[in-house]
């Protein structure tokens, strides 16, 4: 266990995609059938000896604590274990996290307290596997004062705060950008330069160096805003964990400290290196991202037998298909998943993922579509490349995603016609 490093997890910001995130924080969304997103950043903690976690919690953070404490309850306090929330404590005052540095501001204190002599700043709104003890240990290996973790350019279209990290040949970082769709006030004659990166949303910084920038940040604040001009009364609308943390903290250490860059996929760890990573930053990627786990060999391993991702499973019964009531005919499914407690009743599911209690009537049809908990198609309702958010009923005989004018009159669309069904709505 790595006793000497001290962990943070960002799930404060409401985010995309929207609007699965109306009514939950986007670490929350539910993904893969079973899972939330946190899980996977939570699961790369447990797995790499990671046992210190503070997770700064904001937006509609209730489902999130829910889930926090169903399933991640597992360490023990009486070895130096934990996984704890932590909303704005308004110590210093009353106002909401205004950013990712702000939050650690705001905690410097559980960062003084704590007996590690390095921070380990992990996004939690990312589904990516990795092992973080690797990380630790390069960052001890270079001498680094600070080390981010960095994915190929070409996976910056997937998402991410549009930060752009050049590296030499020893890995140290010697540059970085921003792309003009994130920097308010871009350079013209600043280019990106060729090979660069992008930020994974991990980072290791050294404790001193962290409280030395936090303290300068915070006199820099004091003697250029006035605090009651500041708009507090918006939790979650700040900038993205990349965006806050590289503009402030890791651009201006470059020329300063010895700033490393870690290639996440490589071959160190001991998690397969299946180098997937995803923000699912819109509905539309989100969508891909469950779709792509039906595939034959999908992109991301989730059956690596060491590296399991937990959750929180209810004691549902076992997921069944039975013969329709009315018309006999057997529920079938076809290359879908099918969480606990979920039922077919006739119907037929195809390319889909359900997650526990989804009911599908007798003679319903759904095909590529995501199903939360509680959901219920109706006998002989028709969906497809739908999103039914948790708890939904869908009534018999009807039709969703065959007609985009009449879905849009209805629901939200994405630019790639996957239409989405909000909580708890009854059509």
């Amino acid at each position: 266990m790595h006793v000497d490093t001290l962990t943070f997890v960002f799930a404060m910001a409401r985010g995309e995609p929207e609007p699965l995130t109306r009514h939950r924080t986007k670490a929350a969304v539910p993904f893969g059938g079973k899972y939330r997103v946190i899980d996977f950043t939570l699961a790369n903690c447990l797995h790499s000896g990671l046992r210190q976690i503070l997770v700064l919690t904001q937006y509609k953070s209730h489902s999130l604590h829910k889930h926090l404490r169903d399933a991640w309850s597992l360490f023990n306090p009486q070895l130096g274990e934990f996984i704890t929330p932590v909303p704005p404590q308004m110590r210093d005052g009353i106002g909401w996290y205004r950013g990712a540095l702000d939050a650690l501001r705001q905690n410097r204190y559980l960062i003084e307290r704590s007996p590690a002599s390095q921070v380990m700043l992990l996004d939690g709104g990312l589904v990516y596997r990795m092992d973080y003890a690797e990380l630790i240990d390069f960052h001890r290996e270079q001498g680094a004062a600070v080390t981010c973790a960095l994915r190929r350019q070409e996976d910056a279209a997937a998402g991410g705060a549009g930060l752009g990290i050049a590296c030499d040949a020893a890995g140290r970082i010697i540059g970085m950008t921003l792309a003009p769709d994130t920097d308010p006030d871009p350079d013209p004659a600043q280019q990106t330069p060729a090979g660069v990166e992008a930020p994974l949303g991990a980072y290791v910084i050294d404790k001193a160096l962290l409280l030395s920038r936090l303290d300068r940040l915070a006199a820099a604040e004091a003697s250029a805003v006035d605090p009651a001009s500041v708009d507090e009364g918006a939790p979650g609308a700040f900038p993205g964990v990349w965006a806050d943390i590289g503009r402030h903290l890791l651009a201006p250490l470059i020329p300063e400290q010895a700033v490393f860059g870690y290639r996440f996929g490589g071959e160190r760890g001991r998690v397969t290196p299946d180098r997937y990573w995803a923000d699912l930053g819109s509905i539309d990627a989100y969508f891909r991202a469950n779709m792509a786990l039906l595939e034959a060999e999908p992109p991301l391993d989730l059956y690596q037998p060491d590296w399991n991702i937990l959750t929180y499973q209810g004691q549902f019964p076992p997921a069944r298909t039975v013969p329709g009531s009315v018309s006999g005919t057997e529920g079938i499914f076809v290359n879908s998943m099918l969480a606990a407690g979920s039922v077919i009743h006739g119907g037929g599911v195809s390319h889909s993922v359900l997650f526990p209690q989804v009911q599908v009537d007798d003679g319903a049809i759904v095909d590529e579509a995501i199903l939360f908990e509680g959901v219920r198609v109706g006998a002989g309702a028709q969906i497809r490349r739908c999103i039914c958010d948790k708890d939904v009923v869908i009534p018999a005989g009807a039709k969703i995603g065959f007609d985009r004018g009449e879905d849009e009159a209805r629901f939200f669309v994405s630019p790639q016609g996957i239409v989405v069904i909000p909580k708890g709505q009854r059509l």
